[in-house]
């Protein structure tokens, strides 16, 4: 799934069960043209490799990190701390948990002035990730904004293609 080039885009999750939801978010940036690094790290359990990590990803040509964990979910805030990167966190419902909400809360719940932009928790979330992470670069991107553009033509063509065949 990583990429050797340089990519705008890091995927990071907090363990490999998050790879068959992040899966979608891999997928969506795919589709507008970015290979994405993908990264499993943990905030908790590789805490200094998270570190390094988020520290370095700007000058490996890193312009958004998307990252993704469960239960009490403290990697994008991790890698919120160590960057001046817009960090996107994806809460994740995890076995044992409490169906996500709390990995919710520890993303969107940040002290002032380390910011974390929060999205829907799972698959939805990791999608959504994936888009607010193309806005973003599509602001200094005019060939990436008009694929932004053509993308959601196609939903709403998708939608009107659906209510139509209920006529």
């Amino acid at each position: 799934m990583a990429s050797e080039k340089t990519t705008p885009v890091a995927v990071v999750m907090g363990s490999d069960s998050d790879l068959n939801v992040m899966q979608g978010c891999v997928e969506q940036l795919r589709e507008f043209g970015i290979e994405p690094k993908v990264r499993i790290l943990s905030a908790h359990r590789t805490p200094l490799a998270a570190a390094e990590f988020a520290q370095t990803a700007e000058s490996c040509g890193i312009k958004v990190i998307i990252a993704a964990a469960g239960m009490a979910a403290h990697l994008a805030g991790a890698m919120a701390a160590w960057t001046t990167l817009p960090v996107v966190g994806v809460p994740l419902a995890s076995e044992g948990g409490l169906g996500g909400m709390d990995a919710l809360l520890s993303t969107v719940q940040m002290p002032p002035g380390v910011p974390v932009a929060t999205v829907a928790i799972g698959k939805a979330g990791a999608k959504n990730a994936a888009i607010l992470a193309v806005q973003i670069l599509a602001l200094a991107d005019p060939a990436l904004r008009d694929k932004l553009v053509q993308f959601k033509k196609k939903q709403e063509q998708r939608v009107r293609e659906k209510d139509a065949g209920l006529s």
